[in-house]
């Protein structure tokens, strides 16, 4: 069987609460080795979602494959591929990070205990906890506390990591520890599939990205692919507005004066600002000022989802 390029997919993928889909008929398309960012409002269908990838949770309608397998029919199969941490590590606050890795993985069927001591080694150095192994948890900071969680997703092989909201609550220095984290795991080949409703974490760290607004996928893709189409902020400070006007006019860029500068929305891709330049100053535009910037994510998301986004913690 030909290996699909997909880590993830999904077709038709309904979740039913009564008369509400929490998730309803989503296409999801997540590509082996991307870092993927899965965005939404809080309540937009997020959790639902990961909880009926990783089995936890039955789908209304739709299939899942995970790897290539079926979800939930093949998850024995798949599903020992996936580390997943979802709605925060707990662990006993009174043992060691060693220790408690040691506990979670001796409850796991499947795990070699003749292998324990060296993965567990090994899934402490992956995260950076080594030299913190035998503090106990109850000392760790919230941002040890998540890295010991994604260590705990890694004491076996992984070819996909699920992470959900993995840098909420994190202090500023917590937040960086993870993101560094995320982009190493990721340049080791792991698939890394991060939901968060915080713009700033998955327009640093991701390769592509699904939005959700109350259950639907709104957009997807890569960022370049997302990017294509957006509306850039053309703006110009020139002492000749009118001849300004007028040559943008010309090059089918529709400008007006706001308060003394010249403003206009620029299609991505549709002409290059360096092209823009060179036409006002060959019709003798005066240029003091001249950018041509994208939306910000929280507008460019707001527009999508008619709903507030969550810029920092």
């Amino acid at each position: 069987m030909q290996q699909s390029n997909y880590a993830i997919e999904t077709q038709g993928l309904t979740k039913s609460f009564g008369s509400h889909n929490a998730v309803d008929q989503i296409a999801l398309q997540v590509p082996r080795g991307s870092i993927f960012g899965f965005l939404g409002p809080n309540g937009s269908g997020k959790t639902t979602t990961i909880r009926m990838l990783l089995g936890l949770a039955e789908a209304t309608a739709g299939t899942i494959s995970v790897l290539g397998h079926a979800i939930p029919e093949d998850a024995g199969v798949a599903l020992p591929h996936v580390g997943a941490l979802v709605e925060g590590p707990a662990f006993y606050p009174y043992l060691s990070g060693r220790d408690n890795l040691a506990r979670f993985d001796s409850a796991d069927s499947k795990a070699d205990p003749k292998t324990r001591k060296a993965r567990i080694e090994s899934a402490l150095a992956r995260v950076g906890l080594t030299a913190a192994a035998e503090k106990k948890v109850h000392a760790y900071s919230l941002g040890m506390k998540q890295r010991l969680g994604i260590a705990n997703a890694l004491l076996q092989p992984r070819e996909i990591l699920i992470l959900d909201e993995p840098t909420n609550g994190l202090d500023p220095q917590g937040t960086r520890e993870v993101r560094t984290l995320i982009r190493d795991l990721a340049s080791q080949g792991i698939t890394i599939f991060i939901s968060s409703h915080l713009l700033l974490e998955i327009e640093q760290i991701c390769s592509h990205l699904a939005v959700m607004s109350a259950g639907k996928i709104v957009a997807q893709g890569s960022i370049a692919e997302l990017s294509f189409s957006e509306i850039h902020n053309l703006t110009l400070k020139t002492p000749d507005a009118d001849k300004a006007i007028s040559t943008l006019n010309s090059l089918d860029i529709e400008a007006r004066n706001e308060v003394g500068l010249i403003k206009a929305n620029v299609i991505h891709n549709f002409i290059a600002p360096e092209t823009i330049a060179d036409a006002l100053v060959k019709a003798g535009v005066k240029i003091q000022g001249f950018t041509l910037e994208a939306p910000k994510l929280e507008e460019r998301f707001v527009s999508l989802t008619g709903e507030g986004f969550d810029v920092a913690r």
